[in-house]
């Protein structure tokens, strides 16, 4: 029979998953002995649990596969939170995995001082998890660890927390056989969908994170050219497809904003309309609503829907597609794409600069809740499907490097970071270096929290907090075997990219002012 630790990497591996990163603990390092003889499973070991989570969200992004964490008992499972509650916002397929203290030593409702012992550790993650499960018994320990798997990986997505006492990955336990069963995609009766379209004459698209995730790349282009319509992107769905009537910018840009304002009918596709994208819903109301999403509460709980098609976005925007009839061209995307570039141009010649530099890369740019991050977040043009990963679900600072750790392991990444953000995971330059990922870091820095010192600013309040001692970070880089360079703003960015090679950090000391995608510059709020 095999010990619990082997069926639980032997179900990791049935789901085909080739790498879980993780930190050892006293309570888990039998999952550590069992991963050093499996043969098909790398472990990446970073330096703080909250990494371990973050770079299993940048994996499941940048990739679409199950980002896996494996981390320790009580404080090294708490280190996880922030990380976790990320995923669960933007709804990345996430397994967390923890062990607890030996069930021996568990005495229920009693809090007794043993080692890392929590009164309650599942109860920490239910707030930030799609399901929580504790393994009652080391003979269930395969089939919970295939159930949490599941969960993660059914739409919608979302992370999962699995706890196991430390005692069952050494005790024998039976085999457990993985059945994977492909998910049946029903499409629904689409009559009164095709109605509202035949009657519109300037239809929306709006595609979101769940249309990102279940592929509908293809689908949503395809119904753009029959309706030639349109297609507003949400930050998690940018890249989803090269169609040309993709627009090229935020919809808190007026001229996007107002193809939602003139349109009679929005197609919204995996997507909940979410604060961030609506301007905490100053956007008007649609005119009329048809939304495609494969929870009907989520696609309408925002906005009501005239028209609710319950289903995966792919599957369904596939067959509306097929059967809409075709319509003449009511918007010009073209100019609307140029007047945002100007509009870009105009508000910050330096920020107009860095989005020059990451134009036509092949790289995944995973970007910090940081003004650069800001400005790639709304008007950086992403040519792939995953090609970026941005951390607005929850909004975590911190977020981009650690992540970018979780991309770079099957592709070339970019993460560009604040000097303030870098700091809460810079002990991973060890992780970059040892493990000699594809990673280049573009560390923007103002001095501190720039974002934060620009709405001490508008609000007329004394900069407070927000100016920060910083270490020499190109030095910081090298005392970490990886090459670095600094440069004085954006003009020579985009050829020190092109030189970039493995694990390195380019270092801009610049300050951007923030655009307008960002929430003290809104313009409804403003006019409102």
């Amino acid at each position: 029979m095999p010990k619990g630790a082997e069926s639980l990497l032997a179900v990791l591996a049935a789901h085909d998953v080739e790498v879980v990163f993780g930190l050892p603990g006293v309570h888990n390092l039998a999952i550590w002995e069992a991963l050093r003889k499996h043969p098909g499973i790398r472990m990446i070991g970073v330096r703080h649990e909250q990494t371990a989570v973050y770079a299993a969200d940048g994996y499941a992004r940048a990739t679409g596969k199950l980002g896996v964490a494996v981390v320790t008992t009580g404080p090294g499972a708490a280190n996880t939170l922030g990380a976790t509650g990320e995923a669960w916002a933007s709804g990345s397929p996430v397994l967390v995995i923890a062990t607890d203290i030996p069930s021996t030593l568990r005495r229920p409702g009693v809090h007794r001082g043993v080692l890392h012992e929590t009164r309650d550790q599942k109860a920490m993650f239910a707030p930030v998890t799609k399901a929580s499960f504790d393994v009652p018994s080391a003979q269930d320990l395969g089939a919970y660890a295939d159930k949490a798997v599941q969960q993660a990986t059914r739409s919608p997505h979302g992370p999962v927390y699995l706890g196991v006492p430390t005692d069952f990955l050494s005790a024998d336990v039976p085999h457990h056989t993985v059945t994977k069963a492909e998910p049946a995609h029903l499409v629904p009766d689409l009559t009164e969908a095709e109605k509202l379209i035949a009657g519109a004459s300037r239809p929306l698209i709006w595609a979101g994170g769940g249309a990102a995730r279940s592929g509908a790349g293809a689908a949503i282009g395809a119904l753009a050219a029959k309706l030639q319509a349109p297609i507003i992107t949400t930050y998690g769905a940018r890249g989803l497809t090269d169609s040309p009537y993709v627009v090229r910018g935020p919809v808190h840009a007026p001229p996007v904003g107002k193809l939602w304002d003139d349109a009679d009918l929005v197609i919204a596709v995996g997507t909940d309309f979410d604060g961030m994208m609506t301007q905490n819903w100053l956007q008007p109301k649609p005119r009329t609503l048809l939304a495609i999403n494969i929870d009907k509460a989520e696609a309408t709980k925002n906005y009501p829907a005239d028209v609710t098609l319950e289903g995966d976005a792919a599957a369904v925007t596939t067959a509306l597609a097929a059967t809409v009839m075709a319509k003449p061209a009511s918007v010009d995307i073209e100019s609307v794409n140029a007047e945002v570039r100007a509009l870009a141009e105009a508000d910050s010649p330096e920020a107009a600069k860095l989005l020059r530099a990451l134009e036509d890369t092949d790289a995944t740019i995973v970007a910090d809740m940081c003004i650069p991050g800001y400005w790639i977040g709304g008007f950086h043009h992403v040519t792939r499907p995953r090609g970026l990963a941005y951390p607005v679900g929850w909004g975590t600072l911190g977020f981009g490097f650690p992540a970018a750790i979780g991309a770079a392991v099957e592709h070339r990444t970019i993460a560009v970071v604040g000097d303030g953000g870098f700091l809460f995971a810079c002990g991973d330059l060890a992780t970059l270096k040892q493990e000699g990922l594809p990673l280049t870091i573009v560390l923007v820095d103002d001095g501190g929290y720039g974002m934060l010192r620009y709405d001490q600013q508008i609000a007329n309040h004394a900069i407070s907090g927000v100016d920060l001692t910083r270490p020499d970070f190109a030095k910081l880089a090298e005392s970490f075997g990886i090459p670095a360079v600094t440069l004085d703003g954006f003009d020579d960015l985009r050829s020190a990219l092109s030189a970039a090679d493995g694990p390195t950090m380019i270092v801009v000391n610049a300050s951007l002012k923030p655009p307008i995608n960002t929430s003290p510059r809104w313009y409804r709020k403003s006019a409102s």
